[in-house]
C-alpha cells in the first residue's frame, strides 16, 4: 500500500471512530426518565387482595415502547407489563417471596427475565455490536430506573415500575391473547386477566 493511501485510510478510520464515540456517548437509545411513566390506563387488570391491591398492564405495541425507551422491545421477543402495588395497611409484605408468571390462550408460559438480560436481548435484536461502553452504562441506569423493585419489602405505600417476560421461544411478540399475570406467594394467590 503505498505511504499516501495508508494515511487516507487512516484519517478515514479515525475519523469514523471519532464519530462512532462521539455518536454513542450519551446512550445507547433515548429513554425517557422513569418520572414521565403517564398514570396507569383506567382499563388495567386490578385485584384487592386485602391489604395489597394489585393493577397491571401489559405494554402490547411497538409504538408504548419506542416512546419510552427508543427501541422495539416486541421485536426483541420481550413483553414488558406494568405492574403497580398498592399496600393498603397492616404488616409489610416480603416481596422477595412473591413468585411473577406469564402465561397466554393457549396456556404457554412466558419467562420473567431481569432487566439486565432484557438489555442484552434489546441489543442483539437491534444488532448492535459495537458501541460505547459509558453508552451502553447510560442505557441500563436508565432502563433499570423502569425495573419493579421486588427486592425491598414493602409497606404502607405504593409501588410500580416494569417487569419483563420474554416470548416463550424467544420469538418477536406479536399480539398475544389471553395473557393472565399469575402472582404467588401470599395468602390468597392472585391472577390478572390482562387482555
Amino acid at each position: 500500500m503505498l505511504p499516501n493511501c495508508r494515511n487516507a485510510a487512516s484519517l478515514a478510520l479515525g475519523c469514523f471512530a471519532l464519530l462512532f464515540t462521539t455518536a454513542c456517548s450519551n446512550s445507547l437509545f433515548k429513554v425517557k426518565p422513569a418520572s414521565a411513566l403517564p398514570p396507569m390506563p383506567a382499563s388495567s387488570a386490578s385485584m384487592n387482595v386485602g391489604m395489597i391491591t394489585f393493577r397491571a398492564s401489559p405494554l402490547l405495541t411497538d409504538e408504548q415502547t419506542q416512546e419510552l425507551f427508543e427501541s422495539n422491545l416486541q421485536l426483541a421477543g420481550l413483553l414488558p407489563v406494568r405492574l403497580e402495588m398498592v399496600h393498603n395497611g397492616g404488616e409489610a409484605i416480603e416481596t422477595k417471596k412473591l413468585r411473577l408468571r406469564l402465561s397466554d390462550a393457549s396456556g404457554t408460559e412466558w419467562k420473567l427475565i431481569s432487566a439486565k438480560k432484557a438489555i442484552s436481548r434489546i441489543m442483539d435484536a437491534n444488532g448492535i455490536r459495537f458501541y460505547n461502553p459509558n453508552a451502553r452504562k447510560t442505557f441500563e441506569k436508565e432502563f433499570r430506573a423502569y425495573e419493579f423493585d421486588l427486592k425491598t419489602p414493602f409497606a404502607n405505600s405504593e409501588r410500580q415500575g416494569l417487569i419483563i417476560f420474554r416470548s416463550p421461544h424467544k420469538e418477536p411478540v406479536a399480539s398475544p391473547k389471553g395473557l393472565v399475570l399469575s402472582i404467588d406467594g401470599l395468602a390468597q394467590p392472585v391472577s390478572l386477566n390482562l387482555n
